[in-house]
C-alpha cells in the first residue's frame, strides 16, 4: 500500500512525512523505521495490512486510568518502530522484519473482534502506532462508526500531519515521555525531545485525552531537577488534570545491567508531581507501594480503587466524586 504522507523529490527520491525523522529516501531504500520503502519514486508501507500482535487487555494495562476504568481494550500492533530505545520492552516485535509471525488482517476484522469480545476500545499499542499509521487510521475510522473508543500508546514522535488526521477518531493517547533532556532522547532513543513536547501539546489542544507515562531508569533519567521540570511541563502545558504514570524499571534488553528503580526514587517523582499541582499521579510496576488509586483532587476520597488490574469504581455518578460531587477528569 502507498504511504499516505510523503513528498516526491528529484531523482526519484521521496521525503516521508509520517514521523519527525522526515527521512529522505532514495529508490530501493527504506526509512529509519524500516517499514517504508521507496519503489521507483513512490513510498510504500510494508506492514499494511499485517499485525504481529493482538490481544484483549485491561485498559489499565496500557496504562489508561481515566478512560473507561475496568473495561477491556482490544490491543493490536504491527512490527516496527521509529525509535531505537536501548531499554525496549518489546524488542522482539519493535523491529522490522520481526521474528514474530505476521498475520494478515483488515480493519473490519479487527473491529468485529473487538465487538465480539465485549471490548469498549481498540488500542494501538505494544509497538509504535505511527509506523502502521495507515492501518491504525482505517481501523479507528471504522471503530468510531461502531461506537468503540480509539486509544494510542505512543512515543509521540509522529509528524503533526499524522496527529491532525488521527485527532477526529482518537479518544485517548498515553504518551511515553521518556525523559526531560534532549541528550537522553538522542543517545538512548534515537530521537529528540522538543518534537515530543510539541506533539503532546498539539494532541491536547485537539481534544485528545492525554495520559503521560515515564519509566524511571536509575542513572539515566532519575535526576531530581529533571523530574521536577517534567512535572512542571505536564502541569503547565497540558493541564494539572493530566494523569502522570511513574513506572518502575526492570532490567531488560540492552539495559539488563541497570538495577530496578528504588522505591525512594518513585516516591520522589510522585511528590514532584504533586508539588507541581498535578491532580492524578500514579506509580506503576510497584503494586506494593499502593499508588494506583484514583482519588478526588478536592477531598481525597478514593473514587477508583485498584489492585493490579482489578478495579473497583466507587463513583455513583459517572465522573463525580461520591463524597463531594467534584468532577473527575476522564471518559467514564
Amino acid at each position: 500500500m502507498k504511504t499516505l504522507l510523503y513528498e516526491k523529490l528529484s531523482r526519484n527520491r521521496v521525503k516521508c512525512e509520517t514521523c519527525h525523522h522526515y527521512c529522505v529516501i532514495a529508490p530501493g531504500e527504506r526509512g529509519r523505521c524500516g517499514v517504508r520503502e521507496n519503489k521507483n519514486g513512490t513510498l510504500y508501507t510494508l506492514v499494511y495490512p499485517f499485525i504481529v500482535a493482538r490481544g484483549i487487555d485491561p485498559v489499565e494495562k496500557k496504562p489508561f486510568f481515566h478512560i473507561k476504568p475496568g473495561s477491556s481494550s482490544f490491543s493490536i500492533a504491527s512490527a516496527g518502530c521509529n525509535f531505537t530505545c536501548t531499554f525496549c520492552q518489546n524488542a522482539h516485535i519493535s523491529k522490522f522484519p520481526s521474528p514474530a509471525r505476521n498475520m494478515e488482517t483488515t480493519p473490519k476484522e479487527l473491529v468485529n473482534q473487538a465487538l465480539y469480545n465485549g471490548c469498549q476500545s481498540i488500542a494501538c499499542t505494544y509497538t509504535e502506532p505511527t509506523v502502521y499509521f495507515e492501518l491504525a487510521l482505517e481501523t479507528a475510522m471504522l471503530a468510531k462508526e461502531k461506537g468503540l473508543l480509539n486509544l494510542f500508546v505512543t512515543n509521540a514522535y509522529m509528524s503533526p500531519q499524522v496527529i491532525h488526521k488521527m485527532a477526529p477518531y482518537v479518544d485517548g493517547a498515553n504518551v511515553d515521555l521518556k525523559a526531560f533532556n534532549d541528550n537522553f532522547y538522542r543517545t538512548v532513543c534515537g530521537g529528540r525531545l522538543e518534537p515530543v513536547k510539541q506533539n503532546i501539546i498539539l494532541m491536547k489542544s485537539l481534544g485528545i485525552l492525554v495520559e503521560v507515562t515515564t519509566l524511571i531508569i536509575p542513572g539515566y533519567n532519575d535526576d531530581r531537577d529533571e523530574i521536577i521540570s517534567m512535572a512542571a511541563f505536564i502541569a503547565e502545558k497540558l493541564g494539572n488534570e493530566t494523569p502522570w504514570h511513574i513506572s518502575r524499571f526492570f532490567p531488560c534488553h540492552g539495559m539488563d545491567h541497570v538495577p530496578v528503580t528504588p522505591d525512594a526514587t518513585l516516591e520522589m517523582a510522585l511528590q514532584a508531581g504533586k508539588d507541581a499541582g498535578l491532580q492524578y499521579v500514579y506509580i506503576g510496576n510497584a503494586p506494593s507501594l499502593g499508588r494506583e488509586d484514583t482519588c478526588c483532587h478536592n477531598c481525597g476520597e478514593i473514587v477508583i480503587k485498584r489492585l493490579a488490574y482489578k478495579t473497583e469504581n466507587r463513583m455513583t455518578t459517572a465522573g463525580k466524586c461520591p463524597l463531594c460531587n467534584t468532577g473527575v477528569h476522564g471518559i467514564f
